[in-house]
């Protein structure tokens, strides 16, 4: 009666916890590899005890997924879910109201969705489950929300299960030395899962680069027929920047001002221009974007970035919101000097030609541009591949656009451009 219970007995290698001393296991999987088991069971083998009744290694525990309805429909109600995986006399107490489980033994699991990482602000753990963490919108702030509530007893540990996404919250914590990585292809699990199911999804996707991310669990790091690879931009980083003769602020202003809004892409870039245009080059100073921002806020901003690197010139794109773009701009400095750029040509075409100045070794990157880059890595030939807009790389285009693109040409350069 016991056997069905006894998970070590039964799980694939990938399934089981690395031993030695880490903060955070990571099994990143293909579709179908036995990720949500294995955090349950993990989840099991922290808060339960000897006999039901004594105490486990765990007694607060986080569950963390993308929605508050993935939490429950997949990590507590599923067919992996903590529910399914318990013994008769170990099953927790689900409370609808108070969005948690309650052991036998009063260990406690609270449920939190990613759409909302300030709901972590408070609460403390000795334990974490985080399910697709690649798949959430906001997985970088609540990421970090989670962290600092991992602080009771002696060695708070996160189990994470996700599909590999190319994604900076999962390749950061890749990266970190106190992280261990289990992995394993759909095929794998073959034994539960349907054979129709491998047979269509091998047939459809094999040898693609979806199947290798979503059956083979390979963690892509660059875009199919992107304009920038992550090889390319780790070689432009620089740690020591050269004086710079020009430096500008370009800005992408989002469409509407309300929390659902994309990001307002600011970029600040500078050049060295000594010598022909050739050897011009030009320098990737700062991220400056802000999410959902009002249109007072993101002015703001991005004449605050401005005075912090003493920018000449701010570029703002005024397809969206016209004169008004200008106007909100003077309304916070009356002074500020302002080219108003009009983009005519698909973001894509307008990114080629500065792709172009990468490729040539003539544009560097200053460090902590984690996010802009990873849009950079989402641009293809055929457009965004990413979420949302690519706000911070149409900054970015602007920016060196006004620095490298425009000196180079002959002709009289008007104050409202086109590109």
């Amino acid at each position: 009666m016991a056997l069905p219970f006894l998970f070590e007995f039964w799980a694939m290698d990938h399934q089981l916890p690395p031993e030695g001393d880490w903060r955070t296991w990571v099994i990143m999987g293909g579709r179908g590899a036995g990720k949500t088991r294995a955090g349950a069971e993990w989840v099991r083998a922290q808060v339960e005890g000897s006999g039901p009744r004594d105490p486990g290694r765990c007694r607060r525990i986080a569950l963390v997924g993308e929605t508050v309805d993935q939490v429950r429909e997949v990590m507590v109600f599923g067919e992996s879910g903590l529910l399914a995986c318990s013994p008769p006399d170990r099953v927790p107490e689900w409370q609808a109201t108070r969005k948690r489980l309650v052991w036998p033994n009063g260990a406690v699991a609270q449920f939190f969705s990613a759409h909302e990482p300030e709901a972590l602000r408070g609460p403390q753990f000795d334990g974490a489950w985080v399910d697709e963490l690649a798949k959430w919108k906001k997985g970088r702030e609540t990421w970090d929300m989670l962290q600092f509530g991992l602080r009771l007893g002696e060695d708070p540990r996160v189990c994470v299960t996700t599909t590999p996404r190319n994604v900076g919250v999962l390749k950061e914590l890749l990266r970190m030395p106190s992280t261990v990585v289990t992995s394993a292809p759909t095929e794998a699990n073959a034994a539960n899962l349907a054979a129709s199911f491998l047979a269509e999804v091998k047939a459809r996707y094999e040898g693609t680069r979806l199947g290798r991310q979503e059956l083979e669990g390979v963690l892509l790091e660059d875009v199919e027929g992107a304009l920038w690879h992550t090889a390319a931009l780790e070689r432009a980083r620089v740690d020591i920047l050269p004086e710079m003769d020009r430096i500008v602020v370009a800005v992408d202003p989002p469409v509407t001002g309300h929390a659902g809004s994309d990001a307002c892409g600011i970029v600040v870039a500078g050049a060295t221009m000594r010598g022909p245009v050739s050897e011009w080059r030009a320098y990737v100073l700062e991220d400056a974007s802000i999410a959902a921002a009002s249109p007072a806020q993101w002015a703001q901003a991005a004449i605050a970035a401005m005075d912090r690197h003493g920018a000449e010139r701010l570029v703002a794109e005024v397809n969206q919101g016209g004169d008004l773009v200008e106007s909100v701009l003077r309304q916070v400095d009356p002074l500020v000097p302002v080219r108003k750029v009009h983009a005519r040509r698909g973001k894509a075409a307008r990114a080629e030609p500065v792709a172009a100045l990468y490729e040539q070794g003539r544009v560097r990157h200053a460090r902590g541009l984690g996010v802009l880059e990873e849009q950079m890595c989402a641009m293809t030939t055929g457009g965004f591949q990413g979420r949302g807009s690519p706000d911070r790389v149409d900054a970015l285009v602007w920016a060196l656009h006004e620095l490298m693109i425009l000196p180079s040409q002959t002709w009289q350069q008007p104050m409202v451009r086109s590109l």
